[in-house]
């Protein structure tokens, strides 16, 4: 497997690098000044984008940094389409105008917050729409009153990881993943009390978080599907990452991770978790199944580009799915409580020489732990109902 591996990696960076007239740019070794060059010839076709984007990089790097640490927050409107969507792991947005106060709103409460590019890795072209999933590390310090509370002058750094899809300038669908609570925790706030509010706050809108049974990974009494789902892939490591994904984390066979990582792989994870080895590897995601011993994994989304450093990146957008029926590494959400649980995650991975030397893996547990919280009330709701409806 690992001789199959080699083959695909040299493959995709072959294919991709046929067209010497469109020079990418990529992030890796790059200060911001060469991603958003002002003097660089366009390097790639990009039919109805402004003239100042050289290339989809250069888009997607330069107008955040533009929106956010720049404050230009009037470009989403000739950067977003007026009906967008951007799925979040805490609710979604379903238009422009919304997007334009939620980015007030936190540029508000973190005035000092500064994103800096990590990766981009990206597909498509400027005729059917490209798509990229954007590796940001965020910092800052909490210095205003805002949706975090009270100021409370604790520094932060966070990861996000943000896909968009994108046709003529503007972004018309975008799914946000940010580690919200490793801020949370940073800032020395109560997860448990802010996991609280937000849900709360949906539960008296009426949203519930309803159990609607089986999960896509077992249906009635059949195990669960012995082949991956590689349809969504554009090329073999792409095929490859989506097999043993499927081997992983819907067939339980954790063993197959030795196969795929190299010996000193980095876990880059949430809660800004920095680990070495393919032990740890392993422990991280047997332990988010551990919470969730009955999720279902569904890849929504793949892309890879060669990189700079040697071998290839590929970017995958995830769904799990489940209850909270176990013990794991997402010790926030406490004693099991049933909770049907969804995950929304992105992973960026770094294949070298035939192994996974980096993955970059971002969900939210807060978003999780807003789950169990919500779940609660639905309950509590319940019974008061009946015991109401009993009285009567």
């Amino acid at each position: 497997m690992s001789d199959d591996t080699t083959k695909a990696v040299k493959a995709v960076a072959q294919n991709q690098r046929k067209d010497p007239a469109e020079q990418v740019l990529q992030v890796e070794r790059r200060d911001y000044t060469e991603l958003a060059p002002v003097d660089r010839p366009r390097s790639q076709s990009l039919d109805g984008f402004d003239e100042i984007y050289t290339d989809i990089v250069d888009y997607i790097v330069r107008c955040t940094h533009r929106i956010w640490d720049e404050r230009d927050i009037g470009l989403i409107y000739t950067h977003y389409t007026h009906n967008c969507v951007l799925y979040g792991t805490l609710g979604t947005i379903y238009n422009r105008e919304d997007v334009v106060r939620d980015t007030i709103q936190r540029l508000v409460s973190l005035p000092e917050r500064r994103g800096m590019a990590t990766q981009v890795l990206w597909s498509g072209n400027d005729v059917e729409g490209f798509y990229t999933s954007h590796l940001v590390t965020g910092s800052g310090r909490h210095t205003q009153y805002g949706h975090f509370g009270p100021p409370t002058g604790r520094t932060f750094v966070a990861r996000t990881i943000a896909d968009c899809m994108i046709h003529r300038n503007k972004i018309y669908r975008e799914w946000v993943v940010a580690d919200t609570m490793a801020i949370i925790k940073q800032l020395g706030l109560d997860p448990h009390a802010f996991a609280g509010k937000l849900a709360r706050s949906s539960f008296d809108k009426g949203l519930l978080s309803l159990d609607i049974g089986e999960n896509r990974r077992l249906l009635g009494q059949y195990p669960p599907e012995a082949e991956a789902d590689v349809s969504i892939a554009h090329n073999d490591i792409e095929a490859h990452t989506l097999r043993w994904l499927h081997e992983v984390f819907n067939g339980r066979m954790f063993g197959r991770i030795k196969d795929v990582y190299a010996p000193t792989c980095q876990y880059h994870g949430p809660l800004m978790k920095e680990l070495y080895g393919v032990a740890a590897v392993t422990h991280q995601h047997l332990g988010l199944i551990g919470s969730i011993p009955d999720a279902a994994y569904s890849a929504q989304h793949i892309c890879s580009n060669p990189c700079e450093e040697g071998g290839v990146k590929v970017a995958v957008r995830w769904l799990m799915e489940g209850h909270h029926l176990g013990y794991g590494i997402l010790q926030d959400l406490g004693e099991p409580t049933g909770a049907r649980l969804q995950v929304m995650g992105m992973t960026h991975y770094h294949y070298k020489d035939g192994k996974i030397v980096d993955e970059w893996n971002v969900y939210d547990e807060l978003s999780l732990l807003v789950q169990v919280k919500l779940a609660e009330m639905a309950r509590q709701s319940g019974s008061a109902n009946a015991e109401a409806h009993g009285a009567s």
